[in-house]
C-alpha cells in the first residue's frame, strides 16, 4: 500500500517536471542572455544617474538600520511610496511566517492573516485616495499614508487653503470610515 502511494507521488512529480520543462523550452520569453544585457544596461544607467543627482536623504528605520534613498524634485513622493511598500512587504513576510508556523495556535495564525488582509486593504484605500485627490482636485501629486486610524495626506501644491484642506479631509473620511486623525500637508512644487 505504501509503495503504491510513493510510486504515484513519484510519477506525479516526474510528470510535473516534464510539463514544466516543455513549457520552459517552448515559451517565447526572454532568454538568459537577454536578461544579462538588460542588467548591464541598468548598471550603466544607474551610475550615470547617481552622478547627476546630488541630494541624498538618509532616514533611520525602526530596526535601527539606515536606508539611503536618492530623491530630488518630483521623485520625493515615489521614494516615500517605495519606502512604505518595503515596510509593508516586511510586515507581510513576518505575518506569512507566523501563518505557516504550525506550532502556534490557530488564533495567533488567524491574527497574522487578518493583519495581512488589513495591510492590503490600507494599500488599496491609499491608492484610491491618491487618485481621487490628484485627479478630481487638480493636484500634481498626492501621497496618502494610512496607519491604523491615523491618515496623513501630503499634496504637491504651491500653497494650500483651509477650504482645500477641509475638502481633502472630507474625501478621506468618506473613503476611510474609521479615520480619527487626518493630517493634511502640502509640499511646494519644484
Amino acid at each position: 500500500m505504501l509503495l503504491k502511494k510513493q510510486t504515484v507521488w513519484l510519477l506525479t512529480m516526474l510528470s510535473l517536471v516534464v510539463v514544466l520543462s516543455v513549457y520552459y523550452l517552448t515559451s517565447p520569453g526572454k532568454t538568459q542572455s537577454d536578461m544579462a544585457a538588460v542588467e548591464q544596461k541598468g548598471d550603466k544607467q544607474t551610475v550615470e544617474k547617481d552622478k547627476a543627482k546630488a541630494p541624498v536623504a538618509k532616514k533611520s528605520t525602526k530596526s535601527g538600520s539606515a536606508a539611503v534613498s536618492i530623491a530630488s524634485g518630483d521623485d520625493d513622493f515615489e521614494a516615500m511610496r517605495m519606502e512604505m511598500e518595503d515596510e509593508r512587504s516586511q510586515l507581510r513576510d513576518q505575518n506569512t511566517t507566523i501563518m505557516g508556523n504550525t506550532e502556534l495556535s490557530a488564533e495567533e495564525r488567524n491574527k497574522a492573516y487578518e493583519a495581512n488582509k488589513e495591510i492590503g486593504d490600507e494599500k488599496v484605500k491609499e491608492g484610491i485616495l491618491e487618485k481621487l485627490i490628484s485627479g478630481t482636485m487638480n493636484y500634481d501629486d498626492a501621497l496618502v499614508r494610512i496607519d491604523g486610524k491615523d491618515v496623513n495626506v501630503t499634496v504637491k501644491a504651491d500653497k494650500l487653503s483651509q477650504k482645500e484642506a477641509n475638502e481633502i479631509i472630507r474625501t478621506v473620511e468618506k473613503e476611510v470610515g474609521d479615520a480619527q486623525n487626518v493630517a493634511v500637508e502640502f509640499q511646494p512644487k519644484k
